[in-house]
């Protein structure tokens, strides 16, 4: 049971990278002057597997022009994780 819980903590560790990579992918717009390419592999995957957890928590977590649901995603992973990890110890 204790690999089964630590697989799934590195899980979340991993989805935790890619929830930040798509934070610093919204940021490239900002510094280049230029939008996201829709039709590349990365920003289409990271769009796909972020975009679920994310659109519940952008109706309740952004105001005006700030978003603050990746970083809500974030700390909740964060939490799970250690949730996980107390329950594998």
């Amino acid at each position: 049971m204790d690999v089964v819980l630590i697989i799934i903590s590195r899980c979340i560790w991993i989805y935790t990278i890619i929830m930040f990579l798509r934070v610093l992918m919204s940021w490239v717009p900002m510094f280049t002057n230029r939008p996201l390419d829709p039709y590349n592999p990365v920003v289409r995957v990271l769009l796909a597997a972020t975009e679920p957890v994310l659109s519940p928590l952008r109706r309740y977590l952004t105001f005006g022009m700030m978003d603050l649901s990746p970083m809500a995603a974030i700390f909740g992973l964060f939490i799970l994780s250690r949730v996980i990890q107390g329950l594998a110890a």
